[in-house]
C-alpha cells in the first residue's frame, strides 16, 4: 500500500502554503544513508512525525533547524530555506530536544529567559515571557527552583516552556513524553494539544508511540527505510482503508487465495485474516461468503475492521 502524497511527490518545487515542505531530500552520515527520498508537505496544525527508532526523525528535525544540511533535494520551513536563512528562521522556531541534559544548577526561569533572549527578545520581555511560559506549563510556583532538583516530568515541562517562550510560529518536539509516567504523559499531551490549537503555534511532534500521535495530531508523516511512506491529514489517510476481519476454524490459506484472485488485499496469520477494500462492506462480505462457501470451511467470526494509526503504520512500513 502506498499512501505517499502524490501531489508532493510529483511536483518539482516546494509547496508555498505548507509549514514544512520537502522534495526528494536525501541525507547520509558517511556510508550510512539515513534518507534517500523524503518528500512531503506538513500543513498547519499539530503533526506527528512517526517512525521506529533509528528511522531518522531526529536527523530530520536537525535539518529543519539548519543544524546540518541535506545532501540533496529541496527543503523549506515557513517558506524559507534553512540552509541560508538559519539564524533568522530559528527566531520563529522553538525546539525541545529528546535528551534531558539541562544545566542542573540553573534556575528554571533563568534557563527559559536565556533561551528567549537567544531567540532575539530583549531581556525585560524575555523575563516576562519566561514567567508566562512556566506558568502555562504548570511550573509557575517552581520557576525559581534549580533544574537539577526537578523530576523528569518537570524537566520535560521546562523544555517545553523554553521552546514556546519567545512566541514561535513553529515548535519541534522530540519525544516530549520520554520518561513520563502515564498520568504525566496524559498531562503533557493535553498541554501540547492546547498549544497547537489555542496559541496559533504549529507543532511537529516526533514520536515512536503511535497512540500519542493519534490522540493529539491532525496530520502525520511516517518515515521508514529512508523515505516518507505516508503523509497528510490522518482522517484522509484512513479513507479507503476499510475492510473486514474474518476468523476461520481452518482453511484460511484457501480463502485468502480465492480473495486475492478476486483482487482483494489480504493480510493476517494463521486463521485470522484482514481483507482490505475500497468497495462497500456489503460487497466485501458477499465476496468473503462466496470464498468460504467455495471451500466449505467453518466461519467463526466476520466483522468490519476498525482502522487505527497503528494499522496504517504497519501497513505502510511492513505491508508493501
Amino acid at each position: 500500500m502506498e499512501l505517499v502524497n502524490t501531489a508532493a511527490a510529483e511536483r518539482s518545487g516546494p509547496s508555498p502554503s505548507a509549514v514544512i515542505s520537502a522534495v526528494a531530500v536525501s541525507k547520509s552520515w558517511g556510508p550510512n544513508q539515513v534518507f534517500s527520498d523524503v518528500t512531503a508537505d506538513v500543513p498547519p496544525g499539530v503533526t506527528g512525525l512517526l517512525g521506529s527508532n533509528g528511522s531518522g526523525k531526529t536527523t530530520l528535525l536537525g535539518m529543519l533547524l539548519a543544524l546540518h544540511a541535506p545532501d540533496g533535494g529541496t527543503l523549506r520551513v515557513l517558506g524559507e530555506d534553512p540552509a541560508t536563512a538559519g539564524p533568522e528562521l530559528r527566531m520563529h522556531i522553538g525546539y525541545a530536544p529528546e535528551h534531558h541534559n539541562l544545566p542542573g544548577d540553573v534556575l528554571a526561569q533563568d534557563l527559559v529567559r536565556h533561551i528567549a533572549m537567544v531567540h532575539g527578545l530583549p531581556r525585560r520581555e524575555a523575563t516576562t515571557r519566561s514567567s508566562d511560559a512556566l506558568w502555562l506549563v504548570g511550573l509557575g510556583e517552581e520557576r525559581a527552583r534549580p533544574i537539577g532538583t526537578m523530576s523528569t516530568g518537570q524537566r520535560q515541562r521546562v523544555k517545553l516552556a523554553q521552546a514556546i517562550a519567545h512566541g514561535p510560529k513553529l515548535v519541534l518536539l522530540d519525544e516530549p513524553t520520554d520518561g513520563l509516567d502515564p498520568v504525566q504523559r496524559d498531562d503533557m499531551l493535553e498541554l501540547i494539544r492546547r498549544i497547537g490549537t489555542e496559541f496559533d503555534i504549529h507543532v511537529v511532534l516526533s514520536s515512536h508511540l503511535l497512540e500519542e500521535v493519534e490522540r493529539i495530531a491532525d496530520n502525520v508523516v511516517i518515515l521508514a527505510n529512508g523515505k516518507v511512506r505516508a503523509a497528510g491529514p490522518i482522517d484522509e489517510l484512513y479513507q479507503g482503508q476499510g475492510g473486514m476481519t474474518v476468523v476461520l476454524d481452518e482453511g484460511a490459506e484457501l480463502v485468502a487465495a480465492s480473495l486475492q484472485r478476486s483482487g482483494y488485499a489480504v493480510t493476517g496469520e494463521r486463521n485470522k485474516l484482514r481483507i482490505g477494500t475500497d468497495e462497500s462492506i456489503d460487497q466485501l462480505a458477499d465476496a468473503i461468503r462466496d470464498a468460504v462457501a467455495e471451500h466449505n470451511v467453518p466461519l467463526r467470526r466476520l466483522e468490519a475492521s476498525t482502522q487505527s494509526l497503528e494499522d496504517l503504520f504497519l501497513d505502510e512500513v511492513y505491508g508493501s
